[in-house]
């Protein structure tokens, strides 16, 4: 039983281990987003299928992210009405709302400054893409070979949703707030929720295999 106990314990601790190990890897690419009342979702296709609509917002963001549930949000306004205010509406074209975000010099490439957010406001014909949409005002775009966006206004001028050893976290950043992910320890200061619980698993198992040899001894007595 003891051997048994110490078996678990040893897979809970290489658990821990090995989703440590996971959470300090993250990727530098261009996120994409949909607007949603006030809130930014993740989008479901990629820019060069999505089709958006007329009165649509939609966002990028480049950052350092492990997937999809910690990509950061784009900054900024957000509100179709502010951004287009100067772009009046002209039959056969649609407007599209742009909030183009290029990170924070924690998430730059090595030797790269990233330009200030900005805004735009798209007018395009009825059947672009949001690929077309963002070439008209964000131009020049860059892709990999398998339709990857890799950079937007020529930036980042080199590299495309390459792996970094360690994660960086946005810092200092407006409003709206950023997705936080289950694990917050951007500071480093001290041990991750992970690690905790870890832990306290290792120690229950421990006490479990005191118990049971005592009562084993007890019942021998």
């Amino acid at each position: 039983m003891i051997r048994r106990v110490a078996l678990l314990a040893l897979a809970a601790l290489l658990l821990v281990a090995t989703a440590g190990q996971a959470q300090a890897a993250g990727y530098r690419y261009w996120s994409f987003w949909d607007r949603d009342g006030d809130q930014w979702v993740y989008a479901t296709q990629g820019p060069s299928t999505a089709r958006p609509s007329d009165g649509d917002v939609q966002g990028f963001r480049f950052s350092v992210s492990e997937d999809s549930g910690d990509a950061a949000q784009p900054r900024g306004t957000a509100d179709f009405t502010s951004i287009c205010a100067k772009t009046p509406a002209k039959d056969g074209s649609k407007r599209v709302a742009l909030v183009l975000d290029f990170g924070t010099a924690a998430d730059a490439p090595s030797g790269e400054t990233p330009p200030p957010p900005r805004t735009a406001c798209a007018r395009v014909s009825p059947d672009a893409t949001t690929a077309d949409t963002l070439a008209t005002v964000a131009d020049p775009l860059r892709y990999n070979t398998n339709a990857l966006l890799c950079a937007i206004g020529d930036y980042p001028k080199s590299g495309c949703g390459e792996q970094v050893s360690d994660k960086q976290q946005p810092r200092n950043e407006s409003a709206p707030p950023e997705k936080k992910t289950t694990s917050d320890d951007d500071d480093g200061g001290g041990p991750s929720i992970g690690l905790i619980a870890g832990a306290a698993a290792i120690a229950a198992l421990a006490a479990a295999a005191t118990w049971q040899a005592r009562r084993r001894r007890n019942a021998t007595d």
